[in-house]
């Protein structure tokens, strides 16, 4: 116990130095096998170093709100981020804010971030939830950095949601006929050129001017600036693709490559695509699909994942392989090949005694 109100006691053969401060308790091992007194002086001194804040104990730790820290990170996205990553972001910060709104971030436990996941589950947000958990995770880490926290980041420990593999929609070339017969103009020379480099439309085609168009050399480059991993790279055209683009530099009066009737570049063309995949009768196409059927028909066409990689700018393969998937025609064909190469005398006798 205790002793004299010193706060330092003996169990055994070794002495403890144990008192409050500011609401926490402090309990320090101090020595074995030394006298009383000696035991209170070191207790005074390390005593000391706490109220002082030297040991790193009796600071007080640097934590903020969740809304705080939620403006602070978003206020980093818009100056750091892509418009439409920020705007993402922010989706993300709304529905985090409904769990974690009031709380300090020291105040978030692991236990907390779980009952959110699972909350986010219950309601079949199952996908959604692995990018809210990430965005979090990022949150904490860059408030660590700016100083405005201190302390593990209780979304490390936590595990994602295993996502369901899913068929990524490809265009076969029937479809992609359909497609075409219902679009015109600029939406009609978007879906050709996106099917045939592979550019991501909203944020790659769509800001591209004809500064970064090489038509003598046959090269699109994407700038780093509107890169998804944020590399500048350089697309081939091929001859469709490239038959496109002269026909639009032809006439072309702006400094973007796809343009409204004033000359300013659009900023989507979602609705005018989804009204096109309807009457084509096309379900499950999206902007993306296009891009979906570059990989898949290079894969198709026997070019290596890696160059694949470099073509579309994905930083991880594993990515390419989501892409790389063979359509069930191709499939077909592909087996049919063994017939006519091994069908040999072997195989028609065997065939005949069946």
């Amino acid at each position: 116990m205790a002793r004299r109100g010193e706060g330092v006691y003996q169990r055994g053969t070794v002495w403890y130095l144990d008192f409050r401060h500011d609401g926490q308790r402090h309990t320090l091992r101090i020595g074995r096998n030394i006298k009383r007194h000696v035991a209170a002086e070191i207790a005074g001194v390390k005593r000391a170093a706490i109220l002082k804040g030297e040991a790193g104990i009796g600071q007080k730790r640097k934590d903020i709100l969740f809304e705080r820290a939620a403006e602070e990170f978003l206020s980093w996205a818009r100056t750091n981020k892509k418009p439409r990553t920020s705007k993402d972001y922010r989706q993300c910060i709304d529905h985090l804010k409904g769990h974690f709104a009031g709380k300090r971030l020291g105040q978030i436990l692991t236990l907390d971030v779980e009952r959110y996941k699972r909350g986010r589950v219950d309601v079949g947000a199952r996908v959604r939830v692995n990018r809210e958990l990430a965005v979090l995770h990022n949150l904490l880490n860059r408030c660590k950095e700016w100083g405005l926290f201190e302390g593990e980041n209780p979304a490390g420990a936590v595990k994602k949601i295993k996502e369901p593999k899913r068929r990524l929609r490809f265009l076969e070339s029937s479809e992609e006929g359909r497609l075409l017969e219902h679009t015109e103009g600029c939406l009609r020379s978007v879906v050709i050129v996106g099917i045939n480099t592979g550019l991501r439309i909203r944020s790659e085609a769509l800001p591209l001017c004809w500064s970064d168009v090489d038509l003598q050399r046959g090269f699109v480059t994407v700038q780093a600036a509107y890169a998804k991993n944020g590399t500048s790279r350089s697309v081939p055209l091929n001859s469709r693709a490239r038959e496109v683009l002269e026909r639009l530099r032809e006439r072309s009066k702006s400094e973007y490559v796809f343009t409204q009737a004033n000359g300013r570049p659009y900023k989507s063309m979602d609705k005018p695509f989804a009204a096109a995949c309807k009457l084509a009768k096309l379900a499950g196409v999206t902007l993306h699909t296009l891009r979906h059927s570059f990989a898949s028909r290079l894969a198709m066409a026997g070019v290596d994942l890696r160059t694949i990689q470099d073509l579309g700018g994905w930083s991880d393969l594993s990515m390419v392989m989501r892409y790389s998937h063979l359509s069930p025609n191709h499939k077909r064909e592909a087996i049919e090949k063994i017939v006519p190469e091994f069908h040999n005398a072997i195989h028609n006798t065997a065939l005949s005694a069946v």
